[in-house]
């Protein structure tokens, strides 16, 4: 079955830098886009970051873009989200996800606080 493993969430000081990490099993990895989703307390979930399959393409929410990166491991079967520049309203449950043969897996979620 499908399973996606998050870790790296963390508390970190506005201006600086985590990188998540979600590991994926159950699917073959490389064939399918990743995303990660955050979703902070009283919002909807916000796509902040996908990277499609081979050759892997990119795409950034604007208000993330320049600051997050998003990348793959196919080997290691992780996809990483390395935040940089943290501000506050950054603060939010971070969650990857995939869209397997029409079904939308998720994982846990991490927590990410950025704050004084």
């Amino acid at each position: 079955q499908v399973q996606l493993v998050e870790s790296g969430g963390g508390q970190v000081q506005p201006g600086g830098s985590l990188t998540l990490s979600c590991a994926a099993s159950g699917f073959t990895f490389s064939n399918y886009a990743m995303s990660w989703y955050r979703q902070a307390p009283g919002k909807e979930r916000e796509m902040v970051a996908q990277i499609n399959s081979i050759p892997g393409a990119t795409w950034y929410a604007d208000v993330v873009k320049g600051r997050f990166t998003i990348s793959r491991d196919n080997a290691k079967e992780v996809v990483y989200l390395q935040m940089n520049s943290l501000k506050p309203e950054d603060t939010a449950v971070y969650s990857c996800s995939c869209r397997v043969q029409r079904i939308d897996f998720w994982g846990q979620g991490t927590q990410v606080t950025v704050s004084p």
